[in-house]
């Protein structure tokens, strides 16, 4: 297994964490996930590029992409969405 960390936008809270570290843990052979809100950096354990590359999409489809990747009001709106529904 490959550990990779991730610096991700949007990330505000626990909510955010929660919603994040949902996400990633469904998807097959993601393990380890943590979220670190004050870094924002997420970390995981995978078995290979593929994944790595699912988990990238996994994290911008809900409004968390990787910092230097495109930000836009609707990333910015979908993370808020993500954000409420993981405080539940």
């Amino acid at each position: 297994m490959k550990t990779a960390y991730i610096l991700v936008q949007n990330l505000k809270c626990g909510g955010c964490a929660n919603t994040i570290t949902e996400k990633l843990s469904v998807l097959n052979s993601v393990n380890n996930v943590k979220v670190d809100v004050q870094t924002a950096e997420v970390s995981f354990q995978y078995t290979d590029e593929l994944i790595l590359e699912s988990v990238k999409e996994t994290l911008k489809l809900a409004g968390y992409p990787e910092v230097g990747e495109d930000n836009s009001l609707g990333t910015k709106a979908k993370s808020f969405v993500s954000c409420a529904m993981g405080r539940f």
